[in-house]
């Protein structure tokens, strides 16, 4: 049996509370009334809402980095790579809808230290997207002229899903990251010249 410790019923609770309302309009007596403790427990955990949602948005993006990283040390293929990336990312943006939702539109609500650092995680799923695309041109099979750009794009397909996906809907998280997987194939692959 797994026992939940305070900080992660904090944690659940600011996630819920956030996605529900808004970190705006959201207080810490309703994370607090959510996580089941009075609102002066908060503040034996964190020192601010923002430091909630700093937490809630270091976790998710460095979730999505191990989940970019070790999906582009899946395969030497870039092909296959970049298949199994852009349906891993995709699939755990659906997976986390919630927490991805939170942490892409209240980015601003932290503070600029904070978004420095949170700056850095996403540059480096940007880079680890950039390098596994560089890879794959410098062995002849991906066709790609700008590097960051086509990174930027085919991350974004996974990064959107959070904006609207929720489960249960028409399509399922992994059909979606199949067809994110594949449009990605399509978009970059070389074409074989026709006889």
């Amino acid at each position: 049996m797994t026992t939940v410790t305070a900080r992660e019923r904090l944690i659940h609770a600011a996630v819920e509370a956030f996605a529900e309302k808004g970190f705006a309009a959201t207080t810490t007596r309703d994370i607090a009334s959510r996580a089941g403790m009075s609102p002066a427990a908060v503040y034996v955990h964190h020192d601010s809402k923002e430091s909630l949602l700093f937490t809630v948005s270091l976790d998710g993006h460095r979730a999505a980095l191990g989940v970019i990283n070790r999906a582009a040390a899946s395969s030497a293929d870039p092909v296959e790579r970049l298949r199994t990336m852009v349906y891993d990312f995709s699939l755990w943006h659906a997976d986390n809808s919630r927490v991805g939702r939170i942490v892409q539109y209240e980015y601003h609500a932290l503070t600029p230290e904070h978004r420095a650092e949170v700056a850095t995680l996403r540059r480096s799923i940007e880079r680890t997207m950039q390098d596994a695309l560089a890879d794959g041109v410098d062995q002849g099979v991906l066709d790609v002229t700008d590097i960051p750009g086509t990174a930027f794009s085919l991350l974004s397909l996974g990064v959107d899903l959070v904006r609207w996906f929720e489960p249960g809907g028409s399509r399922s998280g992994d059909e979606l990251a199949a067809l994110h997987a594949e449009l990605a194939v399509r978009m970059t692959a070389v074409r074989p010249k026709p006889a």
